[in-house]
């Protein structure tokens, strides 16, 4: 295992992907959102099994594929069917090797999708919310260790992680097509077991709106090399510490799957303005 892209890997997968033109734009697609591809045009599909040195999905409904698809006029686009999670055993380096893997393929745009349950007791189950900033409470960082001056430098700024313009077209696309979107702040935790009432107040006076157990890393990564990050969540349960109701894997699967199809109108109407 790889604890970044290296030569050989981006080769590989150029080559395997009959990479031409590079991909204007990558997309992360998280637990129960890879149905979106269903609708692109799919110009190569390659396994993670079949890259040398990349890491393996276990999760239920991350399918492992990379996925070069044409999505109407616009450039090719290079879709992530599935992510890696600090709570498979991967060091935040390895979680975070897609989103470097697509800036060297030479996307500028990053699209970071995930399911999250909401904690802003405001927000509804099944609505979408833009992630206008992050807490990073995993306990890691990607960047820790030599930095690589060539992607970016030993301290970036992270004022703005999330694109700022990315964030109005997102708002101005729902809005058009109807589809209701929050604006909050994601807390990102390592996983897998999920929040007690305790931690949600916590996570809630930190000035959380929505918790889970992905993106955050990867958007420091995106974020230092250079990419222009826009993050939606589907809210697939809500966690209200006084009245907390259990869940399972299988719900929050089913209920980002309905709300996916929300997420997929507002990826076609974004990425074409892209």
């Amino acid at each position: 295992m790889h604890w970044q892209p290296d030569q050989t890997m981006i080769d590989e997968v150029r080559s395997r992907l009959g990479l031409v033109t590079p991909p204007a734009t990558a997309v992360v697609l998280g637990t129960g959102l890879g149905h979106w591809v269903d609708g692109l045009q799919e110009a190569a599909v390659l396994p993670y099994t079949e890259i040398p040195g990349f890491p393996q999905s276990t999760v239920q409904s991350h399918a492992g594929r990379m996925i070069l698809a044409s999505h109407g006029a616009h450039r090719p686009i290079l879709v992530f069917q599935g992510r890696f999670h600090l709570y498979e055993g991967y060091s935040a380096p390895e979680v975070c090797i897609p989103v470097r893997l697509a800036a060297l393929l030479g996307a500028r745009t990053l699209i970071l999708t995930n399911a999250a349950g909401a904690i802003n007791p405001l927000f509804a189950t099944g609505s979408l919310m833009l992630i206008a900033d992050q807490l990073n409470m995993t306990g890691f960082n990607p960047l820790r260790g030599p930095n690589n001056d060539e992607w970016g430098e030993r301290f970036p700024d992270m004022s703005r992680v999330y694109s700022p313009c990315l964030q109005d077209l997102a708002v101005d696309c729902a809005r058009k097509l109807g589809v209701h979107m929050e604006r909050g702040t994601y807390v990102g935790v390592q996983g897998p077991s999920l929040e007690t009432p305790a931690e949600t107040r916590a996570y809630r006076f930190l000035d959380g709106d929505a918790i889970g157990m992905s993106t955050v890393l990867e958007a420091i990564a995106a974020k230092h090399i250079g990419l222009n990050i826009l993050g939606i969540s589907c809210l697939t349960n809500k966690n209200l510490p006084d009245c907390m109701q259990e869940t399972s894997v299988d719900e929050i699967i089913a209920q980002a799957e309905a709300s996916g199809r929300d997420l997929g109108r507002v990826l076609d109407a974004v990425i074409p303005r892209l």
